[in-house]
């Protein structure tokens, strides 16, 4: 399976605003999801996690065209990091 992993910082003062467009941006994507923060802010910046687990081929696409659409870029300070992982084989 594939896991994504998309991590970016803003402002602290932009969490109240950028949070209700994460959450119906995963939404709408209808993909089991969480949305995580560190617990502490570095120069005024939080960095938050999107996580999605077990996700199909393609959904980075979909993704990537749901975060353009829910307009997200205006509250992160640079980009937003896609990671993906795969599971390995299990141990006997």
């Amino acid at each position: 399976m594939t896991d994504l992993y998309v991590y970016y910082k803003l402002r602290s003062g932009d969490a109240a605003a950028l949070a209700p467009r994460v959450r119906a941006m995963q939404a709408q994507l209808g993909a089991a999801c969480q949305l995580k923060q560190r617990p502490e802010a570095r120069d005024g910046l939080l960095t938050w996690m999107e996580v999605y687990p077990s996700v199909p081929g393609g959904f980075d696409a979909r993704l990537e065209q749901a975060a353009l659409n829910a307009g997200l870029a205006a509250f992160i300070q640079g980009p937003r990091r896609l990671e993906i992982f795969t599971d390995l084989t299990p141990c006997a």
